[in-house]
This record gives structure tokens, sequence and C-alpha cells, in this order.
């Protein structure tokens, strides 16, 4: 029986995303202390381009966009997070808490929001799963 590693497991869920969605550009899990756990397309710094959300600056913004927005939410007595959308002249980002950590989801603005949510939240019950809780 072959074994696959958690990264792995990560990479797998991240590319079935990316595929399942046209107009996802890259997504990204990270932990709640700002590193990169996953990113797909993979790349490297030099590779900014190719993957704008692998830069550890994004892993870590995201992070701390999901810390902000878990604080207010339950400062104004609003809940549990579902999700942090922000959207932008050249597209959207959107960033689930994923258990001990988020799932960030960079997407083209022509794209159906609703497909890339249902596909997102999807993948994001998978990160949940492989990293437990």
């Amino acid at each position: 029986m072959v074994r696959e590693y958690r990264s792995e497991t990560l990479e797998r869920t991240l590319r079935t995303l990316h595929t399942a969605v046209p107009g996802i550009i890259a997504a990204v899990i990270v932990n709640y202390d700002g590193l990169l756990v996953s990113a797909y397309p993979p790349g490297n710094d030099d590779a900014y381009q190719d993957n704008p959300t692998s830069s550890p600056q994004v892993a870590a913004m995201s992070a701390t966009l999901i810390g902000l927005a878990e604080r207010t939410l339950r400062r104004l007595a609003q809940g549990d997070l579902r999700r942090v959308l922000i959207e932008g002249e050249d597209g959207v980002m959107i960033v689930y808490p994923a258990g001990r950590a988020a799932l960030a989801v960079l997407v083209a603005n022509d794209v159906k929001m609703g497909q890339v949510l249902y596909a997102a939240a999807r993948a994001r019950n998978d990160v949940i799963k492989i990293l437990g809780g």
C-alpha cells in the first residue's frame, strides 16, 4: 500500500481546486503563524509572477486577515468566521479558515463566484480533514 505524505495530499487538494474551476489563478494553504504550508501552482520567490500567492508575504498577510476578521466578528458578536472576500480591480482573493490553517484562493474577475465559493468550501473541508481539526 502506498502512503501519501500530508504535503502531497494538500497539494493534490489544491490542484483539484485549481482544475475544477477555470479562472482560479492560484491557491495557498498557510498556518496561523503566517507560514506557507502548500501552494498551487507550486512556485518560489523567483517565480512570483507565475504564482503570486506563493510568496511568504502573502502567507503572512492571509494569516493576519483571518486573525483580524475573527477578532472583529467576535467583538461584534456576529458568530464564527466563514470567509474573507477581498475584491480588487483585477481579481478577487478569498480566504477561508481551515482548522489550524487558512486557505487563500486568488481568482480572476470574470469567474462565476458561485462555482468558486462552492469548490473552495469543499477544498477547505478537505484541508481540515487532512490537517486535523
